[in-house]
């Protein structure tokens, strides 16, 4: 039986590594695999998909209003699909994360979502939010933080490397903006008490 997983974690702990490790597992035997990424994060580069240990692969670039459900149903009907991968999951929309679901439950192909569960500020973005919520499994990637604890959150950061505390959710950037933290230290930069 195909299920929605939902592999979470924070900035830099290999989410999009094992994303691109596991669908080369399955084009190894022979199986199709299609990715999807988020449209509006090109610092790979336009509809690439690629790890800080330099492993890359082309990707279908989404957007908020693209209907998932429909784009996989007709490439399935053209050459049938084994897997399907999203990376940067947590710019999926609400409607998109239940797209995913019904790939998984109605034409019985297995969904591996990969993303950031929440945002610098501690809120949970609308994608992960869903995937939360409804995925079949759910997968904490970890990494640490500078402390050895494990990293939970992350923080944004300026040219300077102060954190910044206001802001829209979403950025696009990767170490020269963000760094995961544990609890403790987030709460801390983030002044909370």
């Amino acid at each position: 039986m195909a299920k929605l997983y939902f592999h979470y974690a924070t900035m830099n702990a290999g989410k999009s590594t094992m994303l691109l490790q596991a669908s080369y597992n399955y084009q190894e035997r022979g199986m199709l695999t299609v990715i999807f990424t988020a449209g509006l994060d090109n610092r790979a580069g336009k509809g690439q998909v690629a790890s800080r240990i330099g492993l890359a692969s082309d990707a279908i670039p989404f957007g908020p209003d693209d209907d998932l459900f429909s784009s996989i149903v007709e490439m399935h009907a053209a050459e049938p699909i084994t897997c399907v991968f999203v990376d940067e999951a947590q710019f999926l929309s609400s409607d998109q994360v239940w797209q995913l679901a019904r790939i998984s439950d109605s034409v019985g192909i297995p969904v591996m979502a990969y993303g950031l569960r929440t945002d610098f500020q501690g809120k949970l973005f609308p994608g992960s939010q869903e995937l939360l919520a409804i995925a079949d499994e759910l997968r904490e990637v970890r990494t640490i933080c500078f402390c050895g604890r494990k990293a939970t959150m992350v923080v944004r950061v300026d040219a300077e490397g102060e954190v910044i505390h206001q802001g829209a959710q979403v950025e696009v950037g990767g170490n020269d903006k963000y760094v995961s933290l544990c609890r403790r230290h987030w709460a801390e930069k983030m002044r909370c008490d």
